[in-house]
């Protein structure tokens, strides 16, 4: 992504009115999408949810949300338009749910990532992600195995005024 392109690039809070983008997204990132009703429970009802997207040009192309349970987040899903994967937006969407997280209080984030999956895991753990266990037959399209990473976060004087990690 350019320096320029990388100005358009706007990450905030998710809103009803993204479901529809969000849904495009979704669907051509997962081979088990979410439904709108399941976006719309998390986005009115569930109050430890925490959601936000990654808009380009007025476009959204990610999205990534997190529960925040006590002291520790969860990370539900992160996800980019196949069109906008290798330019980063993983790993920005992945700093600020981290950034939101040590800035609600959360002292770890835990998530589950598919086997198959050796990008995300490359990515969690180059932000200190750990592999402790394992899901067997989480995923529901084809009964993959998930691994369970977990993270220690920084504390809080470790994230500057905007909620991002230093």
């Amino acid at each position: 992504m350019s320096a320029e392109s990388t100005e358009k690039l706007v990450i905030r809070r998710m809103l009803l009115q993204d479901l529809d983008e969000v849904l495009r997204v979704e669907h051509r990132a997962f081979t088990a999408p979410w439904s709108r009703a399941a976006f719309l429970g998390e986005l009115v009802e569930n109050r430890l949810a925490r959601y936000v997207v990654a808009e380009l040009d007025g476009r959204v192309v990610g999205y990534g949300g997190l529960w925040m349970i006590l002291d520790e987040g969860h990370v539900t899903n992160i996800a980019v338009d196949p069109d906008f994967r290798g330019r980063k937006l993983g790993e920005k969407l992945l700093r600020t749910l981290m950034s939101m997280c040590a800035s609600s209080g959360g002292r770890k984030m835990t998530l589950e990532v598919r086997v198959s999956n050796t990008v995300a895991q490359n990515l969690y753990r180059k932000y200190g992600f750990e592999r402790v266990g394992l899901r067997k037959g989480y995923y529901t399209d084809n009964r993959e195995d998930a691994i369970i990473m977990w993270v220690d976060l920084p504390p809080m004087d470790s994230v500057k005024a905007g909620g991002e990690l230093i």
